[in-house]
């Protein structure tokens, strides 16, 4: 039987709802989709252009990943969600700085809007 833990860092914003920042089993992390909130205030990036919200996205992601006892290099699928599609080119950009090589499975969505007013969001399935 596959254990199930809760993921929890304050190196991430806390969950802004009920849900946890992630969850492992034995052998995946699956971290919920994450924004640009700053961990150490809460505060929304939402005025900030998208490649600076997609950088503090991505390394809240990160900050997850490693409490879980992971990282980046292990995630096998992402998806991304975009307020925007003209935004695609400067996220991608930004995205493509935390996978460099052998990057994950990918889909990416444009949504009518996302919590706090942010223009992106990712979430992510990784291995252990």
């Amino acid at each position: 039987m596959s254990t199930r833990t809760v993921v929890a860092t304050n190196r991430a914003p806390q969950a802004i709802g009920p849900y946890s920042q992630a969850i492992t089993t034995d052998e995946l992390v699956f971290v919920s989709g994450q924004i640009a909130l700053d961990p150490a205030t809460g505060d929304a990036l939402t005025n900030e252009p998208i490649e600076t919200q997609t950088r503090r996205v991505m390394q809240n992601l990160q900050a997850v990943l490693e409490e879980a006892g992971t990282s980046l290099a292990k995630v096998v699928k992402t998806t991304v969600f975009l307020v925007d599609m003209n935004d695609f080119a400067a996220m991608n950009a930004v995205y493509g700085e935390f996978f460099t090589s052998e990057p994950p499975a990918r889909s990416t969505i444009q949504v009518a809007g996302l919590p706090r007013g942010a223009s992106v969001e990712v979430e992510a399935i990784a291995t252990k």
